[in-house]
């Protein structure tokens, strides 16, 4: 069993920054990446940043240069500090862990249950 857990997020206002964190927990053999998306009212779900398990990052050219994903493999941690933000940053955001369970098992997606980030003065 997995879990993924998020923290974080809240009502901040335009300019301002906020600090999401996420835990993987449970049957964890290795993690190849973490990350977080993000989904506004009446649109699709995008990917916002990820970090793989030898450090390399990505991000949505929407956040690049206000966002910073940063991760602990020793603890399963990742943490997404947000800068700048900006009303259209408005979203429940998503943690997701892609992991093995076990040495045998194939890569898995778990989903943290997401946290709403609201940017309004």
């Amino acid at each position: 069993q997995v879990h993924v857990v998020e923290s974080g997020g809240g009502l901040v206002q335009p300019g301002g920054s906020l600090r999401l964190s996420c835990a993987a927990s449970g049957s964890i053999f290795n993690i190849y990446a973490m990350g977080w998306y993000r989904q506004a009212p009446e649109k699709q779900r995008e990917l916002v940043a990820r970090i793989f398990d030898y450090g390399t990052t990505s991000y949505a050219d929407s956040v690049k240069g206000r966002f910073i994903i940063s991760r602990d493999n020793a603890k399963n941690t990742v943490n997404l500090e947000m800068n700048s933000l900006k009303p259209e940053d408005t979203a429940v955001y998503y943690c997701y862990a892609t992991l093995r369970a076990y040495s045998t098992s194939p890569r898995v997606d778990y989903w943290g249950q997401g946290t709403q980030v609201t940017v309004s003065s």
